[in-house]
């Protein structure tokens, strides 16, 4: 038996009321139901639920598809435009930080009151800042694809007000702390100090040192041809919950040629007579694991006696010495493959400081 729209009587007696949510993927009408012992009471819940999908329609679009759905759609999408890490990472961070939590609501659903309900549960897992920024960075990508193909108006995550991302610049070792983990790195046998050496001298991200070989040295022209990386993945490779993959490098910027320092040139040399394979640290015929390259780092740190640091520190020390000297901020962005000169800057303005006293100490004795 049917009574007035989209109300109908059912096999049990009940009464069930129908109320469009919006468009389903195939284009068709999604509704909703509200159920009840009365036609009274179906209308009373019915009516209500009309007006706010009307509204939610009108104000943030037709696509009814939930965020799940629309999440893998999006993966799937995006998989042969980006690196197989990059991909890897995305689907990460939404099947264990987004979908678990949002992936019921439909995509026109979405809005602010929504993402903050996001953002408390990430505080809740008590995540880093850091951690926090990325997974709504790639939950912004998401939704910003449905809104490019017009399924909804905004986006809703780009409103919400993120815990402020404080960076420590204050990362590098002092002068008499790299010397003492120099020492402790040259005195290291296989090889095991070379990847602190290349840091600190190169500033080459672990990864990038992983996957140098041989082809990447010109010991002619004393330069290192840095374009690859090697990263170890979360996903599913036969059997395994993590991989390691051999890649391009991240960005067009990474991909660069630093010159080698004397002493570096020394170590390369030394370690070129005892390898036997194409991989700068390794033998074998796959890159090194990252991994092992850290733990070999953290033996040479306690060797030396240094308090706990982490091998990235390296690269920042680099990039510190290199602006201690005087290196023109161009030069040592391209050094240290950023994506642009704000970029060196913003990291690394406390060891521009003494520079700047200069420059205001010079400026003053022009003035007298």
């Amino acid at each position: 038996m049917r009574r007035g729209e989209n109300i109908y009587r059912r096999k049990d007696k009940r009464w069930e009321g129908r109320y469009p949510k919006g468009k389903k993927a195939n284009g068709r009408t999604k509704y909703g139901s509200v159920y009840g012992k009365t036609l009274k009471e179906v209308r009373e819940k019915l009516y209500p639920l009309k007006l706010q999908y009307q509204l939610i329609q009108t104000n943030h679009g037709e696509a009814a598809i939930s965020f799940n759905e629309w999440g893998y759609i999006w993966l799937h999408e995006i998989q042969n435009n980006v690196k197989q890490s990059t991909y890897a990472n995305y689907e990460h961070k939404l099947e264990h930080y987004v979908l678990n939590v949002l992936g019921e609501y439909s995509l026109n659903e979405l809005d602010e009151e929504v993402a903050n309900t996001l953002l408390k549960d990430l505080e809740k897992r008590k995540l880093k800042t850091s951690t926090i920024h990325a997974v709504f960075r790639v939950t912004k990508q998401c939704i910003n694809l449905a809104i490019r193909k017009k399924m909804i108006k905004e986006n809703p995550f780009a409103l919400v007000q993120l815990p402020k991302l404080v960076k420590n610049r204050n990362q590098a070792l002092t002068k008499q702390e790299q010397k003492r983990l120099e020492m402790a790195a040259l005195s290291t046998k296989k090889g095991q100090g070379l990847p602190t050496l290349l840091a600190l001298y190169a500033g080459l991200r672990i990864g990038e040192i992983s996957a140098l070989t041989w082809e990447d040295i010109d010991f002619e022209n004393k330069l290192i041809h840095v374009h690859s990386t090697v990263q170890r993945i979360v996903g599913v490779f036969d059997g395994q919950k993590t991989g390691l993959i051999y890649t391009s490098s991240k960005t067009a910027s990474s991909t660069r040629m630093i010159p080698m320092s004397q002493a570096l040139k020394k170590a390369l040399l030394q370690q070129k007579r005892q390898s036997k394979g194409k991989f700068v640290l390794t033998s074998n015929e796959n890159p090194v694991e990252p991994r092992l390259l850290t733990y070999h780092f953290h033996r040479i740190r306690e060797k030396a006696k240094l308090a706990t640091i982490h091998f990235h520190q390296l690269r920042h020390t680099f990039a510190t010495r290199c602006l201690e000297s005087r290196g023109d901020i161009m030069s040592v962005s391209a050094l240290m493959g950023h994506s642009s000169t704000q970029m060196t800057l913003d990291t690394y303005a406390g060891a521009l400081m003494e520079q700047r006293f200069q420059v205001v100490a010079q400026m003053e004795k022009a003035i007298k």
